[in-house]
């Protein structure tokens, strides 16, 4: 975990603070100097985080940190403060990836934390040793990170030094957010305290004492590091960008290898203007949480945004083919695959048969079919029932799509008009000319059921132009049906 350097103003190795023996330095920050140290008491490795901002402070030769001079002494017991805070603040945290402490105590004129160690290297070493990673190992490392911000901002707290050297990934992969010696650095008496960042991860306002700050200057930073990772360079200076900005050139870059779903995310994050940012930890995961709940190929991402693709829409290409589905494959045993295959193929079946019978009896589109001129109707003799074949009919039967109408009666086959006309004639029992809601039941349950609908002028009784036009709709599709 540590690199081959040495850091002259630490603690001399292999001695001790209080039960702890110091074993190594891991690494220095803005505001002081972290060891691995050996726990005496519970025979342990632990991280010891010491108070020493370089700026302010100096190591005496009897080890103690003392301010580099009296006019620093006020802002060192300021930020010696704003230390035992942050280690309190730490402490209410239990989150698997925010480094947590473990104690709190004061030697040698100054703070320590003492924190769990956990064996890994730092994001920075890693992108070193791997640049430019997998955009799925990307994921992995930020939605954690990311849950941890937000536990952080909840309790009021901000980071402002998020960068790659203070994100540790652990042996297994997992990350945790470390260095929290820059929160609440701004306030200080001179501008060693205020302006405590570290260059191109640190947005603009984090360069001014009074400058507004809050979860989208944390944002910022991490938007930082995904733009190392992305493009293996560090982000400009946010100063230098006021006169020109290569952020977007630069992620352009990177298209092809990451999606543009993320490398927008990281644009958005990296906005110079603080009020053009994300304003949250949740409205930024928000984008990577669509993204991954609707994946698509880059290329397709970049011509739509991932939360905004509609759904698989049937269009004339698709038209009367499958469309694969979107939805997630459910694991089972071979035999409850083959089974699921049956049962497939079965509602394919069904919704085949139940279009054949929504086509015959769907409701008529709003265009009109073309008109067909009206055959001349020859007045049967007064009291003469006219028999059912002898009449066209006027109107299709309810239900009928104009384009599958019966055929005219005088253009249909005289073995069909016969056998309507004796189907009438059966079934009209006593010799009206109509049938009756009890001539029908049992002889056409068809026509029962849908009595209401086949009687069109509702009054109670069937005519034979009613019947002709239903009965010759039935045959003629039955007949369709066999010729295929």
């Amino acid at each position: 975990m540590s690199e081959s350097t040495v850091y002259h103003n630490a603690l001399a190795l292999n001695s001790t603070l209080g039960e702890y023996r110091l074993e190594a330095v891991l690494g220095v920050g803005g505001f002081g100097i972290t060891y691995l140290a050996r726990d005496a008491h519970l025979d342990k490795q632990v991280a010891i985080k010491e108070y020493l901002p370089g700026d302010l402070a100096i190591r005496a030769l009897d080890g103690s940190v003392v301010p580099v001079s009296t006019d620093h002494q006020y802002d060192y017991q300021w930020g010696l403060e704003r230390f035992i805070e942050e280690a309190r603040t730490l402490a209410r945290f239990s989150h698997p990836h925010i480094v947590r402490v473990n104690r709190y105590f004061e030697s040698n004129g100054t703070g320590y934390m003492v924190m769990d160690y956990e064996d890994g290297e730092s994001l920075n070493q890693m992108l070193k040793r791997a640049p430019l990673p997998a955009e799925a190992e990307l994921r992995r490392m930020l939605l954690p990170l990311l849950d941890g911000l937000a536990a952080v901002h909840a309790a009021k707290f901000l980071h402002r030094d998020i960068k790659p050297s203070n994100i540790f990934m652990r042996a297994h992969g997992s990350p945790v957010l470390l260095d929290f010696g820059a929160a609440r650095a701004t306030g200080g008496g001179t501008r060693s305290m205020t302006a405590v960042l570290t260059p191109g991860y640190a947005p603009l306002e984090q360069y001014a004492a009074d400058g507004r700050q809050g979860p989208w200057s944390d944002i910022y930073a991490l938007g930082g590091v995904l733009f190392r990772a992305v493009t293996d360079q560090n982000p400009p200076d946010a100063v230098s960008r006021l006169q020109g900005d290569t952020v977007a050139q630069t992620l352009a870059a990177a298209r092809g290898r990451y999606s543009e779903p993320l490398l927008r995310a990281i644009e958005w994050a990296l906005k110079v203007q603080p009020e053009l940012r994300p304003q949250s930890i949740a409205e930024w995961k928000a984008v990577f949480e669509a993204q991954a709940a609707t994946p698509v190929t880059a290329q397709a991402a970049a011509a739509v945004p991932a939360n905004m693709r509609p759904a698989a829409a049937t269009t004339p290409a698709t038209a009367g083919r499958q469309v694969p589905s979107r939805t997630m494959r459910t694991t089972g045993t071979a035999g409850s695959g083959w089974r699921r295959v049956g049962w497939v193929a079965a509602l394919c079946m069904a919704v085949l048969v139940a279009l054949g019978w929504y086509r015959r009896h769907a409701e008529p589109p709003a265009a009109a079919p073309a008109q067909v001129a009206p055959q001349p109707v020859v007045p049967a003799p007064p009291g003469v029932p006219r028999p059912a074949d002898a009449l066209p009919s006027r109107e299709f039967a309810p239900g009928v799509d104009p384009r599958e109408r019966p055929p005219r009666p005088d253009l249909v086959p005289d073995r069909l008009r016969e056998r309507i006309s004796e189907d009438f004639r059966g079934a009209d029992r006593d010799g009206d000319g109509y049938l009756s809601p009890a001539e029908v039941e049992g002889r056409f349950p068809v026509i029962a059921r849908e009595f209401g609908s086949v009687d069109r002028d509702g009054d109670r009784r069937i005519s034979p132009d009613e019947f002709s036009a239903l009965r010759r709709m039935q045959l003629e599709g039955r007949r369709q049906v066999q010729q295929r």
